[in-house]
């Protein structure tokens, strides 16, 4: 039988970090929750609410909370559901404090800036003594807090770790399936998130259900291609962290990655998207790296090169549209 590891830290106290620290508790752990907003900290212990992110949700688990990373470090497991590109800071900053063997899940959908890695990766230069692992899959922040049914995929370098973690967070109401593909599972979170935006632009510009179904086809088409050189499994990408996903975060307003594509397609600015206190749109900061990583691997990503160049302001959305719809004829499989 596979023993699941007992003290858990949650280090991110936004949205889809309280949800999984609430889940981990209602999976029997032992949780402490690490944030570095101490009114969010506050609403979490006393009244057992975070109405900005969660708002209509009360917490009934018992949730420890802590702006001490220390504290939050000296555990037997961690999950870093901070943003992709604050990783490698996080990393660093308790790299002094996790002991040997601690296996981290990392729970951020990117790639970072300026280096294409993969989250594994960060993980590797700024914690290696740690154990990387990966959670990934269609679920949103919201439904797990609520206790509502999710499946995800959670991921480690080997299957016996990947089943221990499955074991640590499963519960009636929470089945995650263990994997070690951690390039697959990584990539399918990372690039649905710019297929996601480029979605919400068509639902956003009205441009029909046909095209909707179209661009989502097309779109996971070129993720499979790219991940497939880089080393994913196949059916890694047809599961709950690539297919799954991108089922869910490519046709609801709830993914924040939908909803700013729907915005930039009903004509919002990037500026009004980008200003202080917006949602975070992974994929807007996905984008422009995921075509980088593609041309280095010389693979065609022209969905993503579109949104990429959208967000980079060099084309306009009637110019991405039309430079999708005048690509050269080819074989659908090609």
């Amino acid at each position: 039988m596979t023993t699941p590891f007992q003290r858990i830290s949650v280090l991110g106290a936004g949205a889809w970090g309280t949800a999984l620290a609430l889940n981990a508790a209602r999976a029997g752990r032992d949780v402490t929750l690490w944030g570095r907003n101490a009114e969010a900290l506050e609403q979490i212990a006393s009244k057992r609410q975070l109405p900005r992110y969660l708002p209509g949700i009360t917490f009934n688990q018992p949730l420890e909370v802590t702006k001490d990373l220390t504290e939050a470090a000296d555990v037997d497991c961690i999950l870093l559901v901070t943003p992709a590109q604050t990783t490698a800071k996080i990393a660093q900053e308790i790299s002094f404090f996790v002991r040997k063997g601690t296996p981290v899940i990392l729970a951020a959908k990117g790639l970072e800036k300026g280096t294409q890695r993969m989250m594994s990766e960060v993980l590797k230069d700024y914690l290696p003594q740690s154990k990387a692992a990966v959670l990934s899959g269609p679920s949103f922040a919201a439904d797990v807090a609520a206790n509502l049914p999710t499946a995800v995929t959670i991921a480690a370098e080997t299957d016996l770790l990947a089943e221990q973690l499955c074991a640590s967070l499963s519960h009636a109401s929470f089945r995650p399936y263990a994997s070690s593909d951690l390039i697959g599972v990584q990539l399918g979170g990372a690039l649905k998130n710019v297929l996601a935006i480029a979605c919400g632009i068509v639902q956003g510009k009205q441009l029909g259900a046909s095209a909707h179904a179209a661009l989502m086809t097309r779109g996971f088409a070129e993720i499979q291609r790219l991940a497939a050189k880089l080393g994913a499994r196949s059916e890694t990408l047809m599961g709950l962290s690539g297919f799954g996903d991108v089922t869910l975060s490519c046709s609801s307003h709830q993914s924040r990655n939908f909803s700013f594509g729907f915005a930039l397609g009903e004509g919002k600015s990037l500026a009004e998207l980008f200003s202080p206190g917006a949602k975070l749109s992974e994929g807007a900061y996905t984008a422009r790296v995921a075509v980088e990583l593609a041309n280095q691997q010389g693979i065609e990503m022209p969905v993503a090169q579109a949104v990429a160049d959208v967000l980079d302001q060099s084309i306009t959305i009637d110019e991405a549209v039309e430079g999708l719809m005048k690509r050269p004829l080819r074989h659908e499989l090609d």
